[in-house]
């Protein structure tokens, strides 16, 4: 069996990857599928099931300083919709926060540095992450190949 990695950047402008650490370069990413601006559970239950992930890590985030209360309300559904697919569809997942996965790719919060590295990390697919709003893709690919390391160095210790 194939390792996958989904790597997922929750939220209405977020995304999905897959990564498979055995065919190095090789990565999927899509946006968040989403209806009416909220995450579409359907969809993205079929693109996960489609691709049969081994595991999964979803980046662990909050509400934003100075974020309104319907704004927070919304980015909590989407983060919900995530695990809670992620659970119907038993996909084992661990959740990191930015900051550490980040830091541990040599990131800071600008996310510009994120998708630069993506464009290097992933040249085959450069055109996923060819634009600035492409941020949230590159971030979901990176997550993946963060844990795809993480799990490495731990399986070997």
């Amino acid at each position: 069996m194939t390792r996958c990695i989904l790597g997922i950047d929750p939220g209405a402008s977020g995304a999905i990857a897959f990564y498979f650490p055995d065919v190095p370069g090789r990565v999927s990413v899509d946006d968040m599928p989403l209806v009416n601006g909220s995450v579409c559970c359907v969809t993205l239950a079929h693109r996960i099931a489609q691709m049969g992930p081994t595991e999964a890590i979803v980046e662990l985030v909050g509400s934003m300083p100075k974020q309104g209360v319907s704004s927070t309300f919304k980015f909590g559904a989407s983060v919900g919709a995530v695990h809670g697919v992620l659970g119907a569809l038993a996909v084992p997942y661990a959740l990191v926060t930015p900051g550490k996965w980040k830091r541990r790719m040599g990131l800071g919060s600008d996310k510009e540095q994120a998708r630069a590295l993506a464009l290097r990390t992933f040249p085959a697919v450069a055109e996923k992450f060819s634009r600035k709003k492409d941020h949230g893709r590159a971030e979901a690919a990176l997550l993946a190949y963060y844990a795809a390391h993480i799990m490495n160095e731990r399986d070997a210790a």
